[in-house]
């Protein structure tokens, strides 16, 4: 089954994003979500968790997802990142 059937868009999507916590890392995961998502407010929509010992940084960003292939481009996007890791 295509995950097309599976989410119903328009639709509120989570995107947890795992990667090194370097400075940059947020203010790039904001940009490339940013240049996918029209009305992306990072304010309210991204949310940072820092790792116990602090090596790495969770963000999870909640976009107002429009199409499957929105998603694969941002996801894309994501991973090919040098300062990300691992993308959910």
């Amino acid at each position: 089954m295509s995950t097309e059937k599976l989410l119903k868009f328009p639709c509120l999507f989570p995107i947890k994003i795992m990667g090194i916590n370097h400075l940059d890392l947020v203010a790039e995961v904001i940009a490339i979500i940013s240049s996918h998502v029209s009305h992306f407010n990072p304010q309210d929509d991204v949310v940072t968790k820092l790792s116990k010992q602090g090596n790495y940084l969770s963000v999870t960003a909640t976009i107002m997802a429009t199409s499957q292939e929105q998603l694969d481009k941002i996801y894309t996007e994501l991973n090919n990142h040098k300062l990300v890791k691992i993308t959910l």
